[in-house]
């Protein structure tokens, strides 16, 4: 089946999956954006706090399957990305695993008995999960597009340019703007989940009222991103593997590529259709639609950035050294054997679709947090 595929499309077809996993990861962060939310929501009454924890702690280990699915397949399918980034953006990665570790830490032990850190604590950590792992990751996510500062030799070897391994990213602005605008993206999905999940009144009006301000929030910043992501030059190459700039390249790549575009506009139209019916038309089941509609949005900037001729991380310091699907990927027989393996993942997709179903048949309620037997997390 896979043997009729040239290497450029078994390339092609792996990043086509990437960037799949990539927008199913960013909406299965509505996990981190609801854990932001809990002081917010709960107001520090203990009840709905457990109410808010509980709902959250049946999808956490759904939203780190989608996690390891994303990771591990970018990092199988691409080894030079890997070797380059991880060997070099140390400090940001290694910042983004650690808050994701302490996320399962915190569900494991926030209600175990005899605690002796005490449940704030794993609340902090949750709250740092969802708000400085979420910042971190859109930052690193940024720097396919503004590119980072290392050298590949001949051998590839990299060597990364600068001694702040990975935080100078943190000192670019279009950067900032898509971790910010990544953080409150998350929040509102959050926030949608929570009106889909728990039934209480008092939680859904919370909820409404924080998409209010995160979603003028999330517009002011992704609006510039997009701003700069249009209006700024790329990173191209041409048939012989030459990088050079181009001029609105990222704008060009949604002209070029139409059903590209299409899909990232139907996105962002699905989020703010989602939102309006939440805020305005109190509906609860809105997290379905603006969870398609960040699928399609994300799915749709890494297809940008990695089809068209593009370089998907790209160094600024030697050009000729930016990383393409094209030099960074695995071998052909690799990619050929891992395709046979991808046949898995819808039914990983359905696992974790079954595993929604089964635990949202019945809505979370005071009742069943307050019951002797209930599982609090």
């Amino acid at each position: 089946m896979f043997e009729s595929l040239t290497y450029l499309q078994l390339q092609q077809y792996w990043w086509i999956i990437i960037s799949l996993l990539g927008g199913l990861f960013a909406f299965m962060m509505f996990i981190q954006g609801g854990q932001t939310l809990l002081g917010k929501i709960s107001k520090d009454d203990e009840i709905l706090k457990t109410m808010l924890v509980n709902s959250l702690g049946r999808k956490w280990e759904l939203g780190f399957t989608t996690l390891v699915l994303f990771g591990g397949a970018l990092f199988a399918a691409f080894p030079l990305f890997y070797s380059t980034s991880f060997g070099g953006a140390y400090w940001v990665w290694m910042g983004i695993l650690f808050c994701f570790i302490i996320q399962a830490v915190s569900y494991e032990f926030r209600t175990k008995p005899n605690n002796f850190f005490g449940q704030k604590t794993y609340e902090t950590f949750l709250y740092i999960n969802g708000s400085l792992g979420v910042f971190l990751l859109g930052v690193a996510i940024a720097t396919f597009f503004s590119g980072s500062e290392f050298f590949i030799d001949e051998r590839n070897f990299s060597f990364w340019q600068n001694s702040l391994r990975g935080l100078e990213a943190l000192g670019n602005p279009f950067n900032i703007l898509l971790g910010i605008s990544l953080l409150f993206l998350v929040r509102i999905s959050g926030a949608m989940y929570f009106i889909n999940n728990i039934d209480n009144n008092l939680i859904r009006k919370r909820s409404v009222n924080s998409i209010k301000i995160d979603m003028i929030i999330f517009l002011v910043f992704f609006l510039n991103f997009l701003y700069m992501l249009f209006t700024r030059s790329g990173f191209a190459y041409d048939e012989n593997g030459h990088v050079f700039i181009e001029k609105y390249k990222y704008l060009n790549n949604f002209l070029d590529m139409p059903f590209v575009g299409i899909i990232f506009t139907l996105g962002i139209i699905l989020v703010i259709i989602s939102v309006f019916n939440t805020v305005e038309k109190q509906k609860s089941c809105c997290i379905k639609t603006g969870g398609v509609g960040i699928v399609l949005t994300v799915m749709a900037l890494f297809l940008n950035v990695g089809f068209n001729g593009t370089s998907y991380y790209p160094s600024v310091y030697n050009l000729q050294s930016s990383l393409t699907i094209e030099n960074s990927s695995g071998s052909e027989y690799t990619l050929l054997v891992m395709s046979y393996v991808s046949l898995m993942v819808p039914f990983v997709l359905a696992y974790i679709t079954y595993a929604w179903y089964q635990m949202d048949k019945v809505k979370i309620t005071k009742k069943e947090i307050t019951s002797k037997d209930a599982h609090n997390y």
